[in-house]
């Protein structure tokens, strides 16, 4: 058997290679001639969506706290970057060399209390607040005039409402008190009623919509994070479901065996037992 250039090739098969191994690993994956067809075939709006799904997998394993996970989602981002930057330096646009000098000019741009000549005796806020200030000099100089511009588009919903809004309340664009975001959201609540009553679909989804954006914004005036407190609720809500379904099994039977009413009652007892144990 005639032996490909690949397996010639010490680096793919170093265990100690590195950063250089992952890239000729990928840059072996996209070879037009002895490459994986399904690498080939991809590009970059194809792969985004594993993009985003592995950036997910490193904050899922965080909050389970498991190491070990953390180490290999953190392993299947990093392939996301070079993924990409490979494609790209096929297409001529750039390098993963680019991708690394640009992101590190901008850490050392972005911190000049550390780099600089800027004292760093500083508060967490001040610095916040310096960061901001320096990001807007950048999307100046982008020509990024207006206030939302470079707000991503494809950032999770909830995550780009609270963007949206810290940048319009920059420029005074703000409810001045969390009171009035409540009055905003019992507005949104009965419109949305009347709109499930009443309107069609597509304005049942506008109120909706509505209503998730001032709830955005009201967990923004509290200092929560909207995006971590919902998750937090879908582990709670999968928590004790989950017990309901071992209690019903303890009995020998299903959800699909049982109705609301004692569904109701072992999801109260195993928010209890919850209470009882923390």
């Amino acid at each position: 058997m005639t032996d490909t250039p690949r397996s010639h090739d010490r680096l793919i098969f170093d265990p100690h290679g590195g950063m250089p191994r992952l890239l000729a690993i990928m840059s072996a994956l996209r070879d037009q001639q002895t490459g994986c067809p399904w690498d080939i075939a991809q590009d970059f709006a194809t792969i985004a969506p594993y993009t985003i799904e592995e950036a997910y997998e490193v904050a899922d394993a965080i909050a389970r706290g498991n190491h070990d996970d953390l180490r290999g989602e953190l392993g299947d981002l990093l392939l996301q970057s070079v993924y990409h930057t490979q494609m790209a330096t096929e297409a001529g646009l750039f390098t993963f060399d680019d991708v690394v000098r640009d992101i590190a000019n901008k850490m050392v741009a972005r911190h000049p209390h550390v780099f600089g000549d800027q004292n760093r005796d500083k508060t967490p806020d001040q610095q916040t607040a310096d960061w901001e200030a320096i990001k807007a000099q950048e999307r100046a100089a982008r020509a990024e005039g207006r206030t939302l511009d470079g707000v991503a588009i494809g950032l999770p919903a909830l995550m780009r409402a609270v963007k949206l809004q810290k940048r319009a309340a920059r420029v005074g664009f703000d409810w001045p008190d969390v009171a009035l975001v409540v009055d905003k959201i019992a507005e949104e609540a009965a419109e949305l009623v009347e709109a499930r009553d009443t309107m069609s679909l597509a304005e049942v989804a506008e109120e909706y919509g509505d209503l998730l954006f001032v709830m955005a914004n009201l967990g923004r005036h509290l200092g929560v994070d909207p995006e971590e407190a919902l998750r937090a609720a879908n582990a709670k809500f999968s928590r004790r479901f989950n017990a309901v379904e071992d209690a019903l099994a303890a009995m020998g039977r299903r959800p699909a065996d049982s109705d609301l009413a004692e569904m109701d009652a072992l999801w109260d007892a195993a928010k209890a037992h919850e209470r009882m144990t923390d």
